[in-house]
């Protein structure tokens, strides 16, 4: 495999990645009480935006490649 095929493969895990992340980040947010946020499932949330924002990240990184 070649360095473009690599980097076309990257991108397609990290797009399928960031669809995971994106339906966990719905999940998480529906599980959210309107009042008295418990704070594992805040931590929860916050540890998923942060990877899909790294996601995004290396995607925008690859496309710039």
């Amino acid at each position: 495999m070649d360095e473009m095929d690599a980097m076309t493969e990257e991108k397609r895990k990290l797009k399928e990645r960031l669809l995971e992340l994106e339906g966990q980040i719905a999940e998480t947010k529906r599980r959210l009480p309107a009042h008295s946020v418990k704070p594992p499932v805040m931590m929860d949330l916050l540890a998923l935006e942060d990877e899909r924002d790294l996601v995004l990240e290396r995607i925008e990184r690859l496309r710039g490649a």
